[in-house]
């Protein structure tokens, strides 16, 4: 048996309600409407990191798990785990909370992969990721 996981302790990137007009005919929000939060998310970390324009050039592993629905509180975190000469690849993570609770569930995963663009938007060099101890 698994344990549940924990939803992480860090701020998330994005936290937003989903509202009806995220939502399809039976009151499930759309994938790429979460899918669009995730990528708000992870780009503000590549950016950060590049010190400007960065763009979304792929997405890895997209997994959903659970539905998230209207009035759900949703999360998201992501995380920079690696560092190329001009990508960053950004893992990220979308939890829902019920409003009227304090359980949360992950309910999509992915990883995004990042290319840093100068003003002429082309491939651009990034600083190197600075490991921190546990």
């Amino acid at each position: 048996m698994t344990l549940p996981e924990a939803m992480p302790e860090e701020q998330p990137a994005v936290r937003v309600t989903a509202v009806p007009a995220d939502a399809n005919v039976y009151g499930d929000i759309f994938g790429g409407w979460l899918m669009s939060q995730m990528d708000l998310a992870a780009s503000s970390v590549a950016s950060r990191h590049a010190g400007g324009r960065a763009v979304t050039i792929a997405v890895e592993g997209m997994a959903f798990h659970r539905p998230v629905f209207v009035g759900d509180e949703v999360s998201v975190f992501a995380r920079l785990i690696k560092v190329g000469r001009t990508s960053m690849r950004v893992q990220v993570e979308a939890w829902a909370r019920d409003r009227h609770s304090e359980a949360a569930n992950k309910v999509t995963e992915a990883e995004f992969a990042f290319v840093a663009v100068g003003q002429d938007r082309r491939p651009r060099p990034v600083r190197a990721m600075v490991l921190t101890p546990p």
